[in-house]
């Protein structure tokens, strides 16, 4: 009989809390999740599930093997946090200054745990292996640590059939799914202009060429890309973020730094965007005296869910929850790493409902603010569990149930400016 996981995430609740809660007192940045690593390595340990390390830094694996022979599936949490300031009041705040799980990440690794144990418990009736990959650096765009976890072997033993993960989300409330077929969150690039002019002195213009003048100009002209070389059908941003320029009220500014992001879900969409942000701010510098130089770096590619395993993730949640746990939702032009597991893996990316009732406003992700419903991580767990109980169950009726696993390479050797990983990663467009 397939394991059923309804009501049985209370098992584990109240560790499962205490684990997010830990995490959340004790953050990390990106490329720096040493203890979160060790935390998570230790929960492992004493469950008894295999655990291999050494990915990305400071990425781990998990390995539940049931005790039937079935297909691999994989199940995903982000370990890393983010340089905020909390401002929440409550006895498991962050402890280190500036440094926040603003972002649900620490949920995100504590649901994954709370997985681990639940399948290691019931592994007797596992048809198959489950893979939970702790990954670090899912902050840290257009880096992230996806593809570094990848080309460092992580799963060069067991190769998944197929790979989900879940992300906290504000917007729903605690018992709804969020997952589309499709594109769920978009590409995420970041773009870096530096506008060069020549200064002087606040009472002489005419002898200087302004670049806070000229830099006025491009941020307002950007926004014609949007409005006016993209199809209005279609989804696109540009938002400048920062700007930095001049050191006196009566001193005419000689450089402007501006950076910003442009986020797209179709890749002829972003092509056509980068053409012509590169044109017009090129031609605008020049036909103002001035010139420009651009860093364009290509993100995060959308996280684009396969068809099939999204409407796996609608009908666990319905069968856990109800008809109603799905609604319709809109995907995210937020820039997601796990984009880049699904080139290389059919699976979905889906949102936990996580709104605080009390909250007459959600606060947002990466707000100072940002908190949870704690009565959401039980059901997150139980819907990842189910979720992959399902998939191998459906994986091995469609392989005939043969466990695919792949001998263990040099992880030394997967590192490299030209692997395919990095020219897929990298997306579509280049330097223009």
């Amino acid at each position: 009989m397939e394991l059923q996981f309804k009501g049985r995430g209370i098992e584990i609740e109240q560790k499962v809390k205490e684990i997010r809660r830990h995490f959340h007192m004790y953050p990390e940045l990106s490329h720096e999740e040493e203890q979160t690593a060790k935390e998570v390595q230790r929960h492992l340990k004493e469950a008894g599930i295999e655990f291999h390390t050494g990915f990305a830094g400071t990425g781990v694996l998990g390995v539940v093997k049931g005790e039937k022979p079935g297909r691999t599936v994989a199940l995903r949490a982000d370990m890393d946090a983010l340089p905020i300031e909390e401002e929440n009041e409550t006895d498991y705040s962050s402890k280190r200054k500036g440094v926040m799980h603003a972002c649900g990440h620490d949920a995100h690794t504590a649901m994954l745990l709370g997985t681990g144990l639940l399948l290691q418990k019931y592994k007797k009736d596992l048809a198959g292996t489950v893979l939970l990959v702790f990954q670090p650096a899912e902050e840290d765009a257009p880096i992230g640590g996806a593809k570094a976890m990848m080309e460092d072997g992580v799963f060069d033993q067991y190769k998944p059939d197929a790979i989900f993960a879940q992300h906290v989300w504000p917007d729903l409330p605690v018992g709804q799914i969020g997952v589309l077929p499709g594109p769920m969150m978009g590409n995420s690039d970041r773009v870096t202009i530096e506008i060069h002019g020549a200064g002087g002195h606040a009472s002489m213009p005419h002898q200087t060429t302004d670049a806070i003048i000229v830099t006025n100009q491009v941020i307002n002209a950007l926004q014609t890309i949007i409005s006016r070389n993209v199809d209005p059908l279609e989804s696109a941003v540009i938002t400048i973020g920062r700007i930095e320029g001049g050191s006196r009220y009566n001193v005419i500014a000689d450089k402007v730094t501006i950076e910003g992001t442009v986020r797209t879900y179709k890749n002829e969409v972003k092509k056509r965007v980068k053409e012509n942000l590169f044109k017009l701010v090129n031609g605008i510098a020049e036909s103002m005296g001035a010139t420009a130089n651009i860093e364009y770096l290509d993100g995060y590619l959308a996280t684009v869910n396969s068809q099939e395993w999204a409407n796996e993730v609608k009908d666990v949640a319905q069968a856990l929850i109800g008809n109603d746990a799905t609604p319709h939702v809109n995907p995210s032009l937020g820039g997601e790493d796990f984009g880049r597991f699904l080139i290389h893996y059919p699976g979905a990316y889906y949102w936990l409902g996580t709104a605080i009732p009390s909250r007459d406003v959600q606060k947002p992700l990466h707000d100072p603010q940002f908190e949870i419903d704690e009565s959401a991580l039980s059901l997150g767990v139980e819907v990842m569990s189910q979720l992959a109980v399902n998939a191998l169950e459906k994986l091995n009726e469609q392989h005939g149930g043969d466990q695919y696993v792949v001998s263990r390479k040099n992880k030394s050797s997967k590192r490299g400016a030209n692997s395919s990983i990095d020219q897929m990663a990298e997306g579509i467009a280049s330097n223009c």
